[in-house]
């Protein structure tokens, strides 16, 4: 089996997983309108969901497909991540700060005892 990649993966993937996210961010950005949290309809506001919500539904994808996530279950989580947008973003980089702040503390720590700081 090759590689994953994400040259690897077709076109078609990528729409898919494009559309699902974007229609996650859709239903996103009319719940803030019909909930009264965006005053009036912005295009800019309304690009700069989708853009989010596609980015985070991609990462989602290849998170997914790394771990071995089963399709059907990457299109849901895709989806979902698509609709958390901004939110799904800020999650995976709480989750990768915990898991890289150890290491980064001990090369800090490694760094200021070869110069002698400690």
């Amino acid at each position: 089996m090759p590689e994953k990649d994400p040259l690897t993966y077709s076109l078609l993937t990528y729409v898919w997983i494009l559309l699902i996210s974007v229609w996650g961010g859709l239903i996103n950005y009319y719940q803030k309108i019909k909930n009264g949290n965006v005053a009036r309809f912005s295009i800019v506001e309304f690009i700069g969901e989708l853009v989010t919500s596609a980015f985070a539904g991609v990462m989602t994808f290849y998170l997914c497909e790394a771990a071995g996530v089963p399709s059907v279950l990457t299109a849901g989580l895709v989806g979902i991540a698509g609709h958390m947008g901004s939110r799904t973003i800020y999650i995976f980089e709480r989750i990768l700060q915990k898991k890289l702040d150890p290491y980064l503390q001990q090369k800090v720590k490694q760094a200021k005892e070869s110069k002698g700081d400690l």
